[in-house]
């Protein structure tokens, strides 16, 4: 099985950053995709950021310019920097993989960390 576990998450106020990270344990044997996403109690969950296997890489309209999602292959790692944070960026937001492991593929998520910004 796969595990991932989100951290980074908090209170910060409008106009500064956060990093979120996700680590990724198991045993993976292609990664064919991760992304961030979040939801809010007045939104569906939406995606934020994604990077696939060739490197290319999606944001929402809303984040374009302001988030940056990367990994650290030697770790494991997802990140996503969140920069000039506004007060709709308040949302859990949840690490997601798209893996193979030596026994299954499919989709896997996090429990999410809450990410609150404040005036």
């Amino acid at each position: 099985q796969v595990q991932l576990v989100e951290s980074g998450g908090g209170v910060v106020q409008a106009g500064g950053s956060l990093r979120l990270s996700c680590a990724a344990s198991g045993r993976i044997v292609i990664i064919h995709s991760m992304g961030w996403y979040r939801q809010s109690p007045s939104k569906e969950r939406e995606l934020v950021a994604s990077l696939t296997r060739d490197g290319s890489t999606n944001y929402a309209d809303s984040v374009k310019g302001r988030f940056t999602i990367s990994r650290d292959n030697s770790k494991n790692l997802i990140y996503l920097q969140m920069n000039s944070l506004k007060r709709e960026d308040t949302a859990v937001y949840f690490c997601n993989v798209d893996v193979t492991t030596l026994g299954s593929r499919g989709p896997y998520w996090g429990k999410g960390t809450l990410v609150t910004v404040s005036s």
